[in-house]
């Protein structure tokens, strides 16, 4: 019988003391892995490991038993019963005196530089705040990037843009914080997220009858201003605001400095572009040229447009009130479409397209890449079973 050592002594003790707090029938071992404690489970027939954080020492061991203890805990009360999902379980339930969440959304913010302030507070800020307050409850606390996901995107719809916009957000930070070791490996987001998609509404292009209309409709010379330019250059309302005259290998160009977000993880944004006029058409069918670029050339004043980012709600608000916009707006619901401030951007892209221009450069003057085009623009391409039939009924009149 080998003699037992001091060190021995210690561990029998602690093994029962551990013992005690497991069912007779329990099969659960602690052991030695390279001056480490181990952890051994037996369940179903099936042995499970994993090596804990603590030394293999009497101090280490008086500080692994309550753990050990949650995590037996947790392996039976859990609902996969296996003894990594356990240790995470315990791992993240002890995390909050650890973590300055604060602090974490802070140094997070360093890594998307891309994003304006702007859309930093609205499209990150609100869903990190919620996963924030989550994440320091004292009970009901997530367990797992997806309990986390579910629970912080309860305060958005299902289906809409905002609430696809703070799931990536908060993603993002999941995927940065895990894989820095800034939160447990369980907080990894999940692959997907159940989520009930709504049929994206159908953008209605103005007519330039509308247009007209409109314009005339309009009392304040300012917004008039501003429709001519969204029409006939079929700008992003928020474009308004960084028109610049440039000087080009032509002569002086009008030009659009925005750069909006592309979207994806990168932060990539669209490049400044020369804008190319799509003039408007009377009844006639006769162009009328505003002179736009020379207009903006002199200083000629654009409406107040809010804060930097809230052009399309500043139009929005004022548009709206106008009792031609409200019976256009009535008529696109009729046919399954919507007004909206974007319908002067729409007007450019369904007129390029009826012109026969190819989509690379319709593309190019709209500020986007092909792809983004075909995603939003593709039902105003030429429809290849139209025009078949279309020339079969010419041969048979």
């Amino acid at each position: 019988m080998p003699r037992l050592t001091q060190t021995d002594t210690w561990v029998k003790e602690y093994r029962e003391l551990l013992r005690q707090s497991f069912a007779p029938d329990a099969k659960w071992f602690v052991g030695n892995h390279n001056g480490s404690i181990r952890l051994e489970v037996k369940h179903n027939g099936k042995k499970q490991t994993r090596v804990l954080p603590f030394e293999w020492s009497k101090k280490g061991f008086s500080k692994a038993i309550p753990e050990i203890q949650q995590i037996y805990k947790r392996f039976y009360t859990g609902s996969s019963q296996t003894l990594e999902a356990a240790c995470e379980v315990v791992k993240v339930s002890d995390s909050n005196q650890k973590i300055d969440y604060s602090e974490l959304i802070k140094e997070f913010r360093l890594f998307v530089p891309n994003a304006s302030d702007t859309t930093w507070r609205k499209s990150y800020l609100p869903i990190l705040t919620k996963a924030k307050e989550l994440l320091e409850r004292s009970k009901s606390k997530p367990h797992n990037g997806e309990e986390l996901m579910m629970k912080a995107l309860e305060d958005w719809t299902q289906g809409t843009r905002q609430r696809t916009i703070q799931r990536r957000s908060l993603n993002k930070f999941l995927s940065w914080a895990v894989a820095r070791i800034k939160l447990p490996a369980a907080y990894a987001p999940p692959p997907t997220v159940p989520e009930i998609k709504k049929p994206k509404k159908i953008g209605y292009a103005f007519t330039d009858q509308q247009i007209l209309a409109l314009i005339d409709d309009e009392p304040n010379p300012q917004w008039q201003f501003a429709y001519q330019l969204l029409a006939v250059y079929g700008l992003r309302p928020e474009e308004l605001r960084y028109l610049r005259i440039i000087d080009g290998a032509e002569g002086k160009e009008l030009w659009s400095i925005y750069k909006k977000s592309m979207g994806g993880l990168r932060g990539d944004k669209t490049k400044p572009r020369r804008l190319e006029a799509l003039l408007v058409r009377d009844a006639d069918g006769k162009e009328i040229d505003w002179k736009l670029q020379e207009r903006i050339e002199i200083g000629e004043q654009l409406p107040p447009l809010g804060a930097e980012g809230q052009g399309g709600l500043a139009l929005r608000t004022h548009i709206r009130r106008r009792k031609i916009y409200q019976q256009i707006k009535a008529d696109a619901l009729k046919i399954g479409q919507e007004a909206v401030p974007y319908s002067f951007r729409h007007r450019y892209s369904k007129e390029s397209h009826a012109s026969g221009f190819d989509v690379a450069n319709i593309a190019e003057a709209m500020g986007h890449t092909p792809e983004v085009h075909w995603q939003n623009y593709s039902r105003f391409k030429p429809s290849g079973t139209t025009e078949m039939y279309r020339n079969r009924n010419k041969q048979t009149a």
